[in-house]
């Protein structure tokens, strides 16, 4: 059987020095790519030519390379994580390009996430939303009641735990014009209000959770549906409708 021929690829990268720069797109050629290889993989040979050429290497995020961490956040030809559904950019192949494709890559471009560096941006604002609210307090003192012994309505469970699912990449930030972060947020909110362990704090988690995003300047929700659809989990616009019943409810107790 022939080895399969590999993709020679022209590719358009941002690069930005860090926050306060500029900034730019680059061009650089990248030759006999494997379609098996993924999106990430494809970038880690660019960047060894590079440093074989002298050069510095594209700064880029990434940790698992298995769908779970949400680091490796682009925007690839216009689209969070690429052009594939519901995966996250790790999980992206080169067979979803074609040979002598011009691609281009770039990073999300949110007030609340400024670039750190070339692809690289800062979301320390998601970790501060859930820091505001996104937990719940359990009594360690040797009295805790076993979790499996809560009787939870299954669809309830199901609901919590598709909300759950939500890895934080930003992709949702990114792909609406506004740059709202109403989608994690209420996966965040969603994923306790669903379960008797959270109903305790749930008044004064919404309200913190709500506060601290917009205190981080993302902006309204647009009602178009766009960070749903280019969520790599799939996170249900339903969980919006939630929290705002949750953060409506909270004002009234």
């Amino acid at each position: 059987m022939a080895a399969t021929e590999g993709l020679n690829l022209t590719l358009k990268v941002w690069r930005q020095k860090n926050s306060q720069d500029k900034g730019k797109m680059e061009t650089y050629q990248v030759s006999n790519v494997s379609p098996d290889s993924s999106f990430l993989e494809m970038m880690d040979i660019l960047n060894e030519q590079l440093v074989n050429e002298g050069e510095e290497p594209v700064a880029f995020d990434h940790d698992c390379r298995e769908g779970i961490c949400g680091m490796c956040s682009l925007f690839i030809n216009g689209e969070a994580h690429g052009p594939s559904d519901q995966i996250t950019t790790c999980q992206l192949h080169m067979r979803e390009f074609k040979d002598g494709e011009t691609i281009y890559i770039e990073p999300w471009r949110a007030k609340a996430f400024p670039v750190i560096k070339d692809l690289m941006v800062d979301r320390s604002a998601f970790d501060r939303i859930m820091a505001s609210g996104g937990f719940i307090s359990v009594n360690t003192s040797g009295n805790t009641q076993d979790a499996n012994a809560i009787p939870i309505d299954k669809h309830d469970a199901d609901e919590a735990f598709d909300a759950a699912t939500c890895i934080g990449c930003g992709a949702c930030v990114a792909s609406c014009k506004n740059a709202s972060a109403m989608l994690f947020v209420s996966a965040k909110v969603s994923q306790f209000a669903l379960l008797p362990q959270g109903k305790v704090e749930a008044k004064q988690r919404v309200e913190n959770m709500v506060a601290q995003m917009d205190e981080e300047g993302f902006g309204a929700c647009t009602n178009t549906g766009a960070c749903s659809a280019e969520c790599p989990k799939g996170i249900s616009l339903e969980n919006i409708a939630r929290m705002n019943r949750e953060f409506i409810k909270s004002s009234f107790s």
